[in-house]
């Protein structure tokens, strides 16, 4: 963060930290806040609250994440008096005002504060703040879809490491001839819902094809679903009479074989069509609830459309991932560019966003106009 405040400060930056306080305040409910944090702990306390472990440890998992938004604005608040105490006792008309340099420094302590705050306060639904199952599918390119396919693969795999989070592979079987068939990967850490959800749509690739001989420009799709994967708290019903479970060899990236058991699971949800794969864990029995906890999250999807009757406001607008569609442009050729087509944030260097995962810029800048558009 630049010290903005260094060079002098004035009341009416002063005024303008006050409103960015108050404003944070109303962006994270803080009365509503408070009172959830003590409801949850005159719940942890109870007699009967270990109970039930799994369930405890989901309470405790959200009471932690309250607290510390709720520190961080009081803190943020904390330092907001501080400022204002110095300021008061400082000679404006003097640089060299010790007061006036106190409250300088502690505006710029608060500044950042409130960066992070503000950040916390587009995480204020409901997973937000937990984790998140991603899946990367081919759209229209043929085998080229497929290599575009790992390639964003790739990306987010660097991305997660970029944030310290934790990422489980369920399934990415290796395509015949280039890339993958697909990508499903669990991702645990700090936001890590929150923060993917902004990758929810089409990605376009152009670039020189490296399977045609003749060097031309190729167009290619694939399509990126970001969901939460649901507390145990959170009931989605599963007929077992509705679900077919088949399992098979499974096979690692590369085509390595994993194992020589049948440990891969594929589960179909009957009526709705939906199929969930999973293979890259030890034992048939960890794929089929690995399986399972991706199949609670389609299924909750989709019934949360059914009631509200309008599009999903988890999964976002249902496109073809094909032309027209597309959230981000990753251009290689003629130029290196990489656009993204709601918040027009753009980048020459197509190297750090593909091959070291460098997202912050379009998916913090994805927040802020979503933000800006929700009012």
């Amino acid at each position: 963060m630049n010290d903005v405040y260094a060079e002098n400060f004035t009341a009416s930056q002063l005024h303008e930290l006050e409103q960015r306080c108050e404003q944070v305040g109303m962006y994270l409910h803080i009365n509503e806040l408070r009172s959830h944090v003590d409801k949850l702990t005159v719940q942890a306390g109870e007699t009967t609250f270990w109970n039930d472990a799994a369930h405890a440890t989901e309470v405790m998992a959200q009471l932690g994440a309250l607290k510390e938004k709720l520190n961080q604005y009081d803190s943020a608040y904390k330092l907001l008096l501080d400022v204002q105490a110095a300021f008061e006792l400082a000679d404006t008309s003097s640089q060299d005002d010790e007061m006036l340099i106190e409250a300088k420094r502690l505006a710029n302590k608060l500044t950042n504060v409130l960066d992070n705050l503000e950040l916390n306060t587009w995480f204020n639904d409901e997973f937000d703040t937990g984790a998140a199952i991603v899946t990367i599918t081919p759209g229209q390119g043929g085998l080229e879809a497929q290599d575009w396919c790992d390639m964003l693969f790739k990306m987010y795999l660097h991305y997660c490491e970029r944030k310290s989070w934790t990422v489980d592979i369920n399934d990415a079987p290796v395509g015949e001839v280039i890339g993958i068939d697909r990508a499903t990967f669990t991702v645990t850490g700090k936001n890590a819902y929150g923060m993917l959800r902004a990758e929810q749509g089409v990605h376009r690739l152009v670039r020189i094809s490296p399977t045609d001989a003749k060097k031309r420009r190729q167009t290619t799709f694939a399509g990126v679903e970001v969901l939460p994967v649901l507390p145990q708290t959170i009931e989605v019903q599963i007929d077992t009479q509705d679900i077919r479970i088949d399992v098979y060899h499974a096979s690692g990236p590369g085509g390595q074989g994993v194992n020589t058991t049948d440990s891969a699971v594929r589960i179909t949800h009957i009526p709705t069509g939906i199929v969930v794969t999973c293979q890259n864990e030890r034992s048939q029995l960890q794929n089929k609830a690995a399986a399972m906890q991706i199949l609670r999250s389609k299924l909750y999807e989709l019934e949360k459309q059914r009631r509200e009757e309008e599009l999903d406001d988890l999964r976002g607008p249902k496109h073809d991932i094909s032309w027209g569609n597309q959230i981000r442009n990753y251009i290689l050729y003629p130029f290196q560019l990489v656009k993204d087509t709601r918040t027009q944030v753009e980048t020459g260097n197509v190297d750090a966003v593909l091959q070291e995962g460098d997202l912050d810029q379009f998916i913090i800048a994805y927040h802020r106009w979503a933000s800006e558009r929700r009012g």
